[in-house]
């Protein structure tokens, strides 16, 4: 697979080429991070990035609201990559130079890395394209509001960005990983991700009569324990359903039982089928376990995402290209995430695979994602353009078979 790249060849040159843009993307990636948007509010980092296309002669597109796609190269369009360009309402600890600007906003997933990548694939493609007329087209999404669950690739999708897109690609940075390595799996490599809220109501009264009540705070707690208890025995364990609560509010006084509570929390499922039956057996096992209550029930069962599917062939071209410009020992395989991540929904419209870009400084220290310390090495946009570039070159000369 890797044989066929020459020093002639466009693949070959990707390095060489990077060379010219790298201290320019280090700082387009700074200026990002510094001034971070939450999902749907990218405006400017919009206009960085059609700023940048054009003067690169490209023709970007804006998507409605934020967000932009560009088409690089001749011929038809063979590959989409994505990358997602939101951040998070966190404070930054970073501590950095260029940390964020906003305040309680920051780019905690990495964003500003996989949108920077992708900015120098644009960068790296346009030239190469003005040298060598490709032989195909090569389309670059940048997509806002991954963080807002449905997500923003459900707008991309119904704006048509993805009609005539044969197969799409997409990375997303991964703190344990070393920088110089990528993580790839075939299958489900995130999880699908839904949101969950139980409201009951009742009457109250005193600790010392719950027979005269409706036990709100059994009736909770009965629920958190014995729901999932359900799901894991009536759902196919291989498909790793997941129900965890991330809060319980009821009462105010140790000694009254209330007269309202909820809970919320989240479902997660790495299969695509057992998520979508999983709602409905859901909602039978919530009313089912608070009925000897005898308290009202209302269920919120918001939909999320479906999880990541790999596909085999475009997981093959990703390792294929980190092979070839990162080394052959540079591809390692990544666990399962329960993680939701809005790149499923393209991925359930075309074949596609998610890569995952190490951040991690070799011997330092990891830091999470989604955590206002989380400062990946800048040296993972350099291997994260190589690998992409590669991988759609491989795909526009027909080097990918």
């Amino acid at each position: 697979m890797d044989t066929f790249i020459t020093q002639s060849s466009p693949t070959s040159r990707v390095g060489a080429s990077l060379e010219q843009f790298h201290n320019e993307l280090i700082g387009i990636r700074r200026d990002l991070h510094r001034h971070p948007e939450l999902s749907y509010k990218e405006h400017r980092t919009t206009d960085v990035l059609v700023a940048r296309l054009e003067q690169a002669g490209l023709a970007p597109r804006r998507l409605e609201g934020t967000g932009a796609f560009v088409d690089i190269g001749r011929g038809p369009l063979r590959l989409a990559l994505r990358a997602d360009i939101d951040a998070l309402p966190i404070i930054e600890e970073t501590g950095l130079p260029f940390a964020s600007a906003s305040t309680g906003v920051t780019h905690a997933c990495g964003h500003d890395i996989h949108t920077t990548v992708m900015l120098g694939v644009a960068l790296v493609l346009a030239g190469l394209d003005a040298e060598e007329a490709l032989p195909g087209t090569v389309r670059i999404i940048f997509q806002p509001a991954e963080e807002l669950m449905p997500g923003g690739a459900l707008d991309v999708i119904a704006q048509g960005v993805l009609a005539g897109v044969p197969r799409i690609l997409a990375l997303h940075c991964d703190p344990r990983i070393d920088v110089g390595s990528v993580g790839t799996r075939i299958g489900a490599i995130t999880s699908a991700s839904d949101t969950i809220r139980v409201e009951l109501s009742g009457r109250g009264g005193h600790t010392s009569r719950p027979h005269l009540t409706e036990d709100l705070v059994f009736a909770l707690a009965s629920i958190a324990v014995n729901v999932p208890a359900v799901l894991s025995r009536r759902i196919d364990v291989r498909s790793a359903v997941s129900v965890v609560w991330g809060q319980i509010h009821a009462g105010s006084a140790p000694n009254a039982i209330p007269a309202h509570g909820f809970m919320s929390g989240t479902l997660r499922c790495l299969d695509g089928e057992a998520w979508h039956s999983a709602g409905e057996l859901l909602d039978r096992a919530v009313r089912e376990v608070a009925a000897p209550f005898g308290v009202d029930v209302k269920l919120e069962h918001i939909r999320g995402v479906p999880p990541v599917v790999n596909q085999e062939a475009e997981t093959g071209l990703l390792e294929a290209a980190a092979r070839a410009e990162l080394g052959s020992h540079a591809v390692v395989l990544t666990p399962q995430s329960m993680g939701g991540e809005d790149f499923a929904w393209m991925t359930q419209e075309v074949p596609g695979a998610m890569m995952r870009l190490g951040t991690r400084t070799p011997g330092g220290e990891t830091f999470d994602l989604h955590r206002g310390d989380y400062a990946p090495d800048e040296r993972a946009i350099g291997c994260g353009v190589r690998v992409m570039a590669a991988a759609a070159l491989r795909v526009v000369f027909g080097d990918d078979d």
